[in-house]
């Protein structure tokens, strides 16, 4: 499991909180888990300008995502193109203990309909303290997948940015072919459109319920955990990179 060990939640706060603040974000603690802090990291630029949230660590053991999100925060490309709202570590009980779930064995990925576990219920008042996102990006791994994919949650108004985000994990890792993923058919290599009335769905993750209260335009995006750590970090940085700089011309 030596995947993990460049991802201590110890060491990943502070490091990450570091490079923010010296990109000129401003830190917020909105709950504390066993004594990990649960942080949002806000960048408003005077004027009016798009709105972006990202989120990464949902999942205790998909560590390429928060990675990512420090791989370009370091690099600064969180610049003042837009206003920026970036959760980078939701789960770090999890993460500690390299599961899914956290401490408690929840899921909080589908946890969002009728939240009972701590980080989910901070997590919600947050950003009901939040304008609505022009742009929702949720950052995952997939151990059953062999290739990068995406789901698209979106009204009819926003233009697609699913087939540049397809296009620039290309280079970096394979894009899966599976015509059926998670029982849900694929519209297009690569690119998962969920259908149905998400109000009906008995859990709701994150993507969902950002769709239903937060955003027009939203993005779960995954890579196969069974590739190197770098290879997947390098294909999430990549696909945001690409995604944001269309999004935001």
């Amino acid at each position: 499991m030596s995947d993990f060990l460049p991802l201590d939640p110890v060491e990943f706060a502070p490091r990450f909180a570091m490079a923010a603040q010296k990109a000129g974000f401003q830190s917020g603690l909105f709950g504390n888990i066993a004594g990990h802090s649960l942080s949002a990291y806000t960048k408003r630029t005077p004027g009016p300008r798009l709105r972006v949230y990202l989120s990464a660590g949902i999942h205790g053991d998909e560590p390429a995502p928060p990675l990512a999100l420090l791989r370009l925060m370091e690099e600064g490309f969180f610049d003042e193109r837009c206003t920026w709202f970036i959760c980078p570590l939701l789960n770090p009980t999890g993460l500690a203990a390299r599961t899914r779930e956290n401490a408690d064995g929840i899921d909080l990925n589908r946890d969002y309909k009728n939240p009972r576990s701590p980080e989910i219920q901070a997590h919600v008042r947050w950003l009901q303290n939040q304008p609505n996102f022009d742009l929702a990006v949720c950052l995952h791994e997939d151990w059953e997948a062999r290739g990068f994919y995406l789901y698209e949650l979106k009204a009819e108004t926003p233009p697609s940015l699913a087939r540049t985000m397809v296009d620039a994990a290309r280079p970096h890792c394979p894009i899966e072919t599976a015509a059926v993923i998670d029982d849900r058919p694929v519209t297009e290599p690569g690119i998962i459109h969920p259908r149905g009335d998400p109000l009906l769905r008995e859990t709701w993750p994150e993507a969902v319920y950002l769709r239903n209260f937060h955003s027009t335009l939203i993005y779960t995006i995954e890579t196969p955990s069974a590739l190197p750590l770098p290879q997947r970090v390098d294909t999430q940085a990549a696909v945001l990179r690409a995604a944001l700089q269309k999004f935001l011309r």
